[in-house]
């Protein structure tokens, strides 16, 4: 923990679900998370920092934000990150979270992340640290059946698995932009697992915004692109 800074407010109470969402692909983890914090109107109770995150701070609104931060409400506990973790850190931070976690004997955690298949479906592909935790989300998701998880969610369901605390991984189909239709489908999976009724019509009034924003900067690329090179240009005088 000398190199993970955490400080926060104590967990109120033990048997907390633990929903934890990171920068990766298609931002997945990270806008299904900030959109749950902000629907449920979540308390925000405290902080990470680290000598290993990048040396910037974030802002919304003219008010900084610590890129790492806690939220509470009931029985959930969400972490929600605003910078991706480099994967040589990677070890350092999920080992450091889940130190501070273990004191509250926690029921269970729930990462978010992307997944790139290159399909339009947005379906959500599921993993379990346990065959007790699988039965969670295996009606729920596309249960995957073999290959490797990369990244933070990597390193945090791996280290629950050392430490026998049952996890799940929820991977929303994606490509590698920001992806609020796949974070909607996130959240409906979260919906069916815990007896949640968070809308997801913003997520995807978000999603239309990014599309219609990245197709013109497709046309004007495409554009660009087709401009007469300096060389062939007219000359005039």
């Amino acid at each position: 923990m000398e190199d993970i800074k955490i400080i926060s407010k104590p967990l109120t109470g033990s048997g907390k679900k633990v929903l934890i969402g990171f920068p990766g692909s298609g931002l997945v983890g990270s806008i299904a998370l900030q959109y749950i914090v902000d629907q449920m109107e979540f308390e925000h109770i405290g902080n990470v920092t680290s000598k290993y995150f990048p040396p910037l701070a974030i802002m919304a609104k003219g008010v900084i934000n610590v890129p790492v931060r806690f939220y509470e409400k009931g029985e959930f506990f969400a972490i929600v990150a605003d910078i991706p973790i480099h994967p040589m850190i990677c070890y350092e931070v999920a080992n450091g979270i889940i130190d501070w976690l273990a004191q509250f004997s926690i029921q269970e955690i729930v990462t978010i992340a992307g997944i790139i298949t290159n399909e339009p479906e947005k379906r959500v592909f599921g993993v379990a640290t346990t065959e007790e935790s699988l039965k969670l989300i295996e009606e729920k998701t596309i249960i995957l059946p073999m290959g490797s998880i990369s990244g933070i969610a990597g390193s945090i369901l791996t280290e629950c698995k050392v430490r026998d605390i049952p996890a799940v991984g929820l991977l929303g189909e994606t490509v590698n932009t920001p992806d609020p239709r796949a974070a909607a489908s996130a959240v409906a999976v979260l919906n069916t697992m815990y007896g949640l009724n968070i809308g997801v019509d913003a997520l995807h009034e978000q999603a239309t915004e990014i599309e219609a924003a990245m197709a013109k900067m497709a046309e004007q690329v495409q554009q660009t692109e087709q401009m007469p090179k300096k060389e062939q240009l007219p000359m005039y005088g």
